[in-house]
């Protein structure tokens, strides 16, 4: 295999097709937000996670594309779930130390942070080789 041959990462089309519907649900998902549209914001959420779920799985054997796909998939679940606060209008209800209850959002956010920081503070230096 040659150089040129191995900078590449193909994609199955069958995997390509999922991200792309992947897009589709989370587009719809927040505009529902966006619109105030409770109905469709909160029906796209398992659409949108299960997809995200099955990406992360399908891609579980390149750490790289397996820590960002974690990594999106709780950046969804904590959009999802700050999205559900401001529907249920809770999102200003204080829980304590001046946070509010739409700050526990920041909890899968710093998941997905800390997923990243591992993958790109730990693991990439130790295996430069890989993608």
């Amino acid at each position: 295999m040659t150089q040129e041959q191995q900078d590449y990462y193909n994609i199955p089309i069958k995997y390509r097709r999922m991200e792309n519907l992947h897009i589709v649900f989370w587009i719809f998902k927040d505009i529902g937000w966006c619109m105030g549209f409770t109905w469709l914001g909160i029906s796209m959420i398992v659409p949108t996670m299960i997809v995200s779920i099955v990406i992360a799985w399908r891609t579980r054997q390149i750490v790289s594309e397996l820590c960002h796909n974690i990594a999106i998939t709780v950046w969804i679940s904590a959009n999802s779930f700050w999205m559900c606060t401001e529907f249920f209008k809770v999102d200003h209800v204080p829980i304590g130390y001046g946070l509010t209850v739409k700050h526990l959002a920041m909890i899968p956010f710093l998941t997905g942070m800390l997923i990243l920081g591992f993958y790109y503070i730990w693991y990439k230096p130790r295996h430069k080789g890989e993608f």
